[in-house]
């Protein structure tokens, strides 16, 4: 059974726009499942599926004249004399492809889907000669709400914060709880979550880092020290949610600041780990402050390493609130703290693995004083007082 991401009907409706559609991800996070759903929602039998990791498939577009390419496709089916859509899976295993794709675009009526596994990669697979050609989309492992979708329940979450508090109630969190303490644990990679088992499930957790280690970082990094990429990457792992101290690393390591910051630079672009900027209304000291440090998914923090349940949490909730845009964390010298800061929205989360008035109090005034419109604290219990979210509405 194929289970529908959130993100599909807005793929969907660019079918009949112009534009190569591109998108990319961590590997495993079920980039093909949803390309292949779009791919049967196509009424033209003028299509075609293909996997550019296969050599034989990559053969097609091996052509010196592209116009060529054609004849090649035509023994699947597909013609030129009218629009046809072309799904091209993992287009990062054959990086000269993309010249034929730009080629086609600009002279035929064909549509494109691709996927990449790696954003870090497909920044220098993309030459500036696509610029204008293409619309990229990215996708995640999944969301709580989408969790419980795949898992054959039928949550109907409202988007606005203010809704998700306002819509709270029992019911709810008594039925979802126990899900959440295993999206805490296992996470949200779509095969992990379909496992009938916790022992197939950290089996399927072991796979996908192996893969990325493998697939990402050994055959897409050029790091002279594999072994000490390897070991920043596993301390790193032990500070889901602390804030990152460059220098520290480096002794650690043993390598340069420099080398440091390639690696972690490499880490954000594969979407393996997320660095969040303090928020100031100086944007120079933001972007020079030291920045938090989260984890691409629950299951790979808690398979990897020894996170407590509050760091788990905290990794949890910031997982599920990428969807409403740039995220900030405040730190005040006199110590007053806000976990998280959604700018765009002038929102302030706090987060709490249970929550109190005096914490609620405290985000209040610090929210307040830097003209934030909205604040919240999400706990993992359910507390049935306003500026409460339950992390199973989030």
């Amino acid at each position: 059974m194929i289970f529908k991401r959130k993100i599909e009907p807005i793929l969907a409706d660019q079918l009949e726009s112009k534009e190569i559609i591109v998108l990319t991800g961590m590997r495993r996070v079920g980039k093909t499942t949803l390309y292949k759903s779009i791919f049967d929602q196509i009424k033209s039998d003028n299509k075609v599926f293909l996997d550019i990791e296969n050599p034989i498939e990559q053969k097609i577009f091996e052509e010196k004249d592209y116009n060529n390419i054609w004849a090649n496709l035509k023994h699947y089916g597909i013609s030129h004399e009218h629009k046809a859509f072309i799904f091209l899976d993992e287009i990062q295993a054959f990086p000269e492809i993309v010249k034929a794709i730009k080629y086609l675009y600009d002279h035929y009526d064909v549509k494109f889907f691709l996927t990449g596994s790696s954003s870090y990669y497909l920044k220098n697979l993309f030459p500036e000669s696509l610029s204008g050609r293409k619309i990229v989309f990215e996708l995640f492992p999944l969301d709580f709400e989408e969790f419980l979708i795949f898992r054959n329940l039928e949550p109907a979450f409202p988007f606005e914060l203010l809704d998700k508090e306002h819509g709270k109630n029992e019911i709810h969190y008594e039925k979802t709880q126990k899900y959440y303490d295993e999206y805490l644990e296992y996470g949200g990679f779509p095969q992990v979550v379909l496992a009938e088992n916790y022992e197939q499930k950290k089996l399927y957790l072991n796979d996908i880092f192996k893969s990325y280690f493998e697939k990402d970082v050994q055959s897409i990094a050029d790091f002279r020290d594999i072994n000490a990429f390897r070991d920043l990457l596993l301390l790193l792992l032990q500070r889901v949610g602390a804030k990152l101290d460059i220098s520290k690393l480096s002794s650690e390591i043993g390598v340069s600041r420099e080398t440091i910051y390639s690696y972690l630079a490499f880490l954000q672009g594969t979407y393996f780990i997320y660095l969040v900027p303090p928020f100031s209304r100086n944007v120079d000291r933001e972007v020079s402050g030291a920045k938090k440090i989260y984890i691409c998914d629950n299951g790979i923090a808690n398979q990897f390493s020894k996170v407590n349940e509050g760091g788990l949490f905290e990794n949890a909730i910031f997982l599920n609130l990428k969807k409403y845009g740039e995220i900030r964390y405040y730190q005040r010298r006199s110590g007053g703290e806000i976990d998280f800061i959604l700018p765009d929205r002038k929102a302030a989360i706090e987060v709490k693995l249970s929550g109190s008035d005096a914490e609620l109090k405290k985000l209040s005034s610090l929210s307040k004083a830097l003209s934030l419109k909205e604040y919240y604290i999400v706990s993992k219990e359910f507390i049935d007082k306003n500026r409460f979210i339950p992390a199973v509405n989030l």
